[in-house]
């Protein structure tokens, strides 16, 4: 049991100190505001305060876990032997910078609820981020801090002891768009087909022709290939299917769709199948709660998981209106254009609410990358470079290690093969 002391237990302070050390690091701990407590306990302890008791294992506080509400802060950043650390704190800490306020700052996403432009989708762009502009995006440096200050705390106490955790690899295929052509019902193949005609795309043309005489030819139709992967690589895989109706952006197979339904039920017996939430639903919680109980109904189990269409989360809002329709889990929190870690973490944590000051009940899962973010290279070699980066560094702390593919590029005709290279992807990271 590692004793915390602190001279003030905040919401913020509780929520960073269990993620660090009880998620991350496997270590139970506790805290106290008591004097006397701190100095009677035998076992391993911290002092994470403004100024030593004695000669404690010292770790200086800023002001950030303590406050409530949001402040424009100066962040400026400094190398902690390799790794970049912000929030410096001087020499008597053992620790050169405050390592805990730092981890909540990029974990709730603080930046996020400051003053700034979002995208054409509403979305917080990557270069606006203190990651993207300091080069630390492609490295999870909260989880590095944290086996850093392990290896420390270790040295200072070595009885203490961590839960081992293991590297786990993650596929996750969203579905949007689950096929080009077939089972889109009769007015909008045949408007399709005209278009792609007067607008001379032969490509599509015949395409949709060979679809129109077998519907397994449909370019998009890769989930029993995608099945037959991840068994035979014995890989944690998930779904997560688009069951909206058609919109601007939503332009799915019709969630009516029989055949479609069939689908989504039979990759359900070898998959977790899960809910894609339309772009329409992203402000909208009455359309969100009924894509989730119908997709409920078709798979006959409850849908817990959720991914926002092109990646748009706003926070804290999305986060709640998630909570509001009952779901538990979230993977949208990444970056759709670039590669690396949103929340500079490969862990997963649950969001905060600076508005509210709480932990919300929703368990958000970061990615590495989306295929998206990868799309435009014409470069296999420069792409699994960039990939290998990324395992290398979940791999150094045993983290999670997402990635998101769609099965529209997956079947897209491109300049690379991407179903050939995802296969090259599973092999190399999923073990």
């Amino acid at each position: 049991m590692l004793l915390i002391y602190t001279h003030k237990i905040t919401s913020r302070f509780g929520y960073t100190m269990r993620q660090i050390f009880t998620r991350i690091l496997g270590i139970e701990v506790t805290f106290t505001t008591t004097v006397e407590d701190f100095i009677k306990h035998s076992g391993p302890k911290i002092t994470y305060t403004k100024q030593p008791l004695q000669n404690e294992f010292f770790v200086r506080s800023t002001d950030l876990l303590f406050e409530q509400g949001i402040n424009d802060i100066n962040i400026s950043i400094e190398d902690w032997e390799g790794v970049p650390s912000f929030f410096t704190t001087g020499e008597r800490s053992a620790v050169p910078f405050d390592i805990f306020a730092a981890s909540f700052y990029l974990l709730s996403r603080y930046e996020e609820y400051l003053p700034h432009v979002k995208d054409i989708h509403g979305r917080f762009p990557p270069k606006e981020s203190i990651a993207y502009k300091n080069g630390f995006l492609k490295r999870p440096v909260v989880d590095l801090w944290a086996f850093k200050l392990f290896e420390q705390l270790r040295v200072r106490f070595p009885e203490i002891e961590a839960k081992d955790r293991k590297y786990r690899y993650t596929s996750v295929i969203d579905v949007t768009t689950s096929h080009c052509f077939a089972y889109r019902g009769t007015v909008r193949g045949v408007a399709g087909f005209l278009k792609d005609l007067f607008t001379l795309k032969w490509k599509r043309v015949a395409g949709r022709v060979r679809v129109w005489v077998d519907p397994t030819n449909d370019p998009y139709d890769n989930f029993n290939e995608l099945i037959a992967l991840h068994k035979s690589r014995k890989i944690k895989s998930m779904f997560f299917f688009q069951f909206a109706d058609y919109s601007t952006y939503d332009k799915n197979v019709s969630p009516n769709s029989n055949r479609f339904r069939y689908l989504i039920k039979s990759i359900a017996d070898y998959s977790v199948v899960s809910l894609s939430a339309s772009y329409s639903s992203f402000d909208d919680i009455d359309m969100l709660r009924n894509e989730k109980r119908r997709l409920a109904e078709v798979v006959h189990r409850p849908v817990n998981f959720s991914r926002m269409r092109y990646n748009r989360v706003s926070v804290p809002e999305t986060y709640r209106n998630l909570v509001d329709a009952e779901f538990t889990d979230d993977y949208t929190m990444g970056y759709t254009h670039e590669v690396g870690f949103r929340a500079s973490t490969c862990t997963a944590f649950y969001m905060y609410d600076i508005n509210l000051e709480i932990q919300q009940p929703i368990r958000v899962h970061p990615f590495a990358f989306h295929d998206y973010a990868l799309a435009n290279s014409t470069n296999e070699q420069r792409i699994l470079e960039q990939l290998n980066a990324l395992y290398r560094e979940v791999k150094s702390v045993n983290g999670a290690f997402l990635s998101i593919f769609s099965n529209e590029l997956l079947g897209s005709d491109h300049s690379i093969d991407w179903m050939q290279l995802y296969k090259k992807v599973i092999d190399a990271y999923y073990q």
